[in-house]
């Protein structure tokens, strides 16, 4: 090894304990480490709109309507579905369907996809099957949420899909349950169910 590249070693790793005692974030630590190791590190590149004016609109249509919106196309996707790489295949009254494609970047430090990753993805659907019957005007927001895990996802599950259908809709609340399955093959990875509060405008 060069006395160049020993000294940028060094350099980085003073960089990495600074990062560490300073609690640093885990972007700035991983761009130091690709410096270290660059034959193992990987780059994802993330673009996405001001979410707030597609939400006003949103707010102005009713809640089928609105997703059958953005599922063709007609406003920008939300960060949190660029940020997941998911979003929506397929809505209906009181359905909701949505395709995942988990990744390395959504590893946790066991070294499988995070429980948060089928957990977003639940939420998301659990919440969106809530919202296709709801009128313009009218919001909702999360109570609970119920995750039970089946299998770990990994980067070789693939596409995963995930399914949601509501079971009760009242005035002021609205129950949904949902499956996440593998998309090749079909096996249950993970299942649950939400509770949704009804936001009256």
């Amino acid at each position: 090894m060069s006395e160049s590249a020993t000294a940028s070693d060094s350099a980085a790793a003073e960089r990495l304990a600074s990062l560490a005692e300073s609690r640093g974030t885990a972007d700035e630590a991983a761009r130091v480490f690709a410096e270290l190791e660059p034959e193992s590190s990987r780059e994802r590149m993330l673009v996405w709109q001001d979410p707030l004016p597609t939400a006003a609109v949103g707010a102005t249509m009713s809640g089928i309507e609105y997703l059958e919106a953005i599922l063709a196309g007609k406003f920008p996707p939300p960060p949190i579905a660029v940020t997941m790489r998911m979003g929506p295949i397929e809505v209906g009254e009181g359905r909701a369907v949505f395709s995942g494609e988990p990744g390395e970047e959504h590893y946790n430090p066991i070294g499988v996809v995070h429980g948060g990753y089928a957990a977003t993805l639940l939420d998301t659907v659990l919440g969106c099957a809530v919202h296709t019957t709801l009128p313009a005007g009218v919001g909702y927001t999360s109570l609970g949420l119920e995750a039970k895990y089946v299998r770990p996802i990994t980067r070789d599950t693939g596409r995963v899909l995930c399914e949601a259908n509501v079971l009760y809709r009242g005035r002021r609340q609205a129950t949904s349950e949902a499956s996440l399955t593998a998309a090749d093959g079909g096996k249950l990875l993970a299942h649950g169910v939400a509770t949704c509060m009804i936001l009256e405008a």
